[in-house]
């Protein structure tokens, strides 16, 4: 079979490389799965480059999250059980978490909405505890993460402000349902959300991308508001101010979906019922910008790492496997 692997760390488009590879056997309680589609998420390039909490030995092949096929038949949603991740013709994943590929999703939509759509509803649902009618400000609203948390906030019934970086990305937040885009790259940020809610803030802050955008959520959180941590895609680690959380009387929350996997997997199967009722809805629909040929893996987390793509970019081993369900 064919596999992209990562035989040094580095940035994606240098240290991913096609091989021919022996297909994966799995081990005791795993399965293998045939590749319908693979997901690209910012995690798989911090992979690449050796700067993610999970590290595995090299050579490995990256790729987190896939709709796959079963031997017999089934089309279901999988982690692949590291090295051998998604990339690739076949994957092998752990039998006992293998999620049921929602009908009303093509293999691509599908790949695309395990861990960001996962990530979105624990954080908007389990840690803020978002209701109908507060105010969810999401940052990177274009990008994968990020446009999931605003399908998520206007299916929970919240006024949804979208901060981007580009017109091009403005557009696409326009069309998820952002009710407020706000573009970094031409406007106040701090100064934008305060108009739009009047002075009062955000009540809940979806924040994947740290730096500069933790320290105006800071600035822009409503009184008893909660900021949810997701990740770091500007590669800056803030460092909390607690007196300032103390005399704003706001939350910080951590979010680390990975852990509700082995910590409380019954929750994660009640997310994914809760996902799958809202697809079949309509009411989120992964936003699938491109569908790329496995050949074209690695200068696709490239862009991905570099922060030019919009929505999800889904990896297609097969040709007509990310065109329909």
């Amino acid at each position: 079979m064919q596999a992209w692997q990562v035989h040094q760390n580095g940035e994606p488009g240098e240290v991913m490389r096609l091989d021919d590879l022996e297909r994966p056997v799995p081990g005791e309680g795993q399965v293998l799965l045939r590749v319908r589609a693979a997901n690209i998420n910012f995690p798989d390039a911090l992979m690449c480059r050796g700067l993610y909490q999970v590290k595995p030995p090299l050579p490995f092949t990256p790729g987190a999250e896939i709709c796959g096929e079963t031997q017999d038949g089934r089309r279901v949603l999988a982690n692949p059980a590291l090295p051998y991740g998604g990339f690739a013709e076949y994957a092998v994943a752990d039998a006992g978490a293998l999620l049921a590929a929602p009908d009303s999703l093509d293999d691509a939509e599908a790949a695309a909405l395990h861990i960001g759509y996962q990530t979105g509803w624990f954080a908007l649902h389990r840690r803020a505890g978002i209701e109908a009618g507060e105010t969810l400000l999401v940052h990177a609203a274009a990008g994968g993460v990020g446009s999931a948390a605003v399908q998520l906030g206007k299916a929970a019934g919240a006024t949804v402000i979208g901060v981007v970086g580009g017109a091009d990305k403005a557009a696409v937040a326009r069309e998820l349902g952002c009710d407020v885009v706000v573009d970094r790259r031409t406007e106040n940020v701090i100064g934008a959300v305060k108009e739009a809610t009047g002075g009062r803030g955000a009540d809940v802050i979806y924040d994947p991308v740290g730096g500069d955008a933790y320290t105006q959520s800071t600035k822009v959180v409503a009184f008893e508001g909660r900021i949810v941590v997701v990740g770091f895609a500007s590669g800056t680690i803030p460092s909390a101010a607690l007196n300032h959380a103390l005399v704003k009387n706001y939350s910080i929350l951590g979010l680390h979906w990975g852990l509700y996997n082995t910590k409380n997997p019954k929750l994660v199967q009640h997310c994914h019922e809760q996902l799958t009722d809202l697809a079949a809805r309509g009411a989120i629909k992964p936003l699938v910008s491109e569908r790329v040929p496995l050949e074209g893996a690695a200068a696709a987390v490239q862009r991905v790492a570099d922060g030019v793509t919009t929505g999800r970019v889904v990896v297609v081993p097969t040709p007509g496997n990310g065109a329909s369900a």
